[in-house]
């Protein structure tokens, strides 16, 4: 009789052991899930940068010269163009842009390793900051001023800034032009036809939607701001960027500051 007693506590004590040992396994999952991605990944990161990346190619197309600084494919074209007609000067003119973006990538690619070593703040946030005070030297530049100014500085901001922010929550994301977010959108409307009962396909479909039609936002309201202020219109892109700002930097010196050497993921 006593053993029989002594084999069931036993058994209660193991099981009770399972369940604490389960308890302890999902709570540490729960922890590792809020650290797998940092504050730099999240998607409303994202979004706001893809703002921004609309209002800055509604500024450089409306008042700054008519062309787009976001990506680079159309100078490419423009450049082939020139050289296929035979205005080789002509020509040369588009390499500036294309040669500001390069520089962009290499800066952002060069810089956050030695900047990471002083476990302060990351790339990330120095971006923003330099991105903010950028946005705040174009405002001043005159109307009269010469285009390309403000075209090799938002060629290099954009493309630093394609360059540093590359996952959202472990999805591909360019923050500040169109075209993959247009594929991948098409992309998930099929899959998300073809497996309804996959409710992954469609949010990653509304999720690329979302980031298409804040584009779009972005860029309607800077064509209608600079309508109204001109050149000093691009100010107001320093509302979002100061926003991020202060949650990039609340993450590194206090939410993320333990994990400072994390990676963020794409890189």
């Amino acid at each position: 009789m006593n053993e029989k007693i002594k084999k069931i506590n036993q058994q209660i004590d193991e099981e009770m052991e399972e369940e604490e040992t389960e308890e302890t396994k999902e709570i540490e999952e729960e922890n590792s899930f809020d650290l797998e991605f940092l504050e730099c990944e999240k998607r409303h990161v994202f979004l706001i940068l893809m703002f921004v990346g609309g209002f800055y190619g509604a500024y450089t197309y409306s008042i700054r010269g008519g062309v787009f600084c976001n990506a680079q494919t159309a100078n490419f074209v423009l450049f082939a163009m020139s050289i296929g007609n035979g205005q080789l000067m002509k020509g040369l003119y588009y390499l500036v842009p294309m040669t500001a973006y390069l520089l962009g990538t290499i800066v952002s690619e060069a810089l956050p390793s030695p900047i990471k070593r002083h476990h302060i703040f990351r790339w990330d946030t120095l971006l923003i900051a330099i991105e903010i005070l950028a946005v705040i030297l174009l405002g001043f530049i005159p109307d009269s001023a010469p285009f390309q100014i403000t075209q090799i500085t938002i060629n290099i901001l954009c493309s630093m800034q394609y360059n540093t922010f590359r996952q959202a929550r472990g999805i591909p994301m360019a923050t500040t032009f169109c075209t993959n977010h247009v594929r991948q959108l098409g992309i998930h409307i099929v899959k998300a036809i073809k497996h309804p009962e996959n409710k992954g396909f469609s949010n990653r479909a509304i999720l690329h939607l979302g980031m298409l039609l804040i584009f779009i936002c972005g860029g309607a309201v800077s064509a209608w701001l600079c309508s109204v202020f001109s050149g000093k219109a691009i100010w107001f892109a320093l509302i979002p960027l100061i926003f991020l700002f202060v949650q990039l930097v609340y993450a590194d010196l206090i939410k993320e500051k333990e994990v400072l050497d994390m990676t963020p993921k794409g890189h």
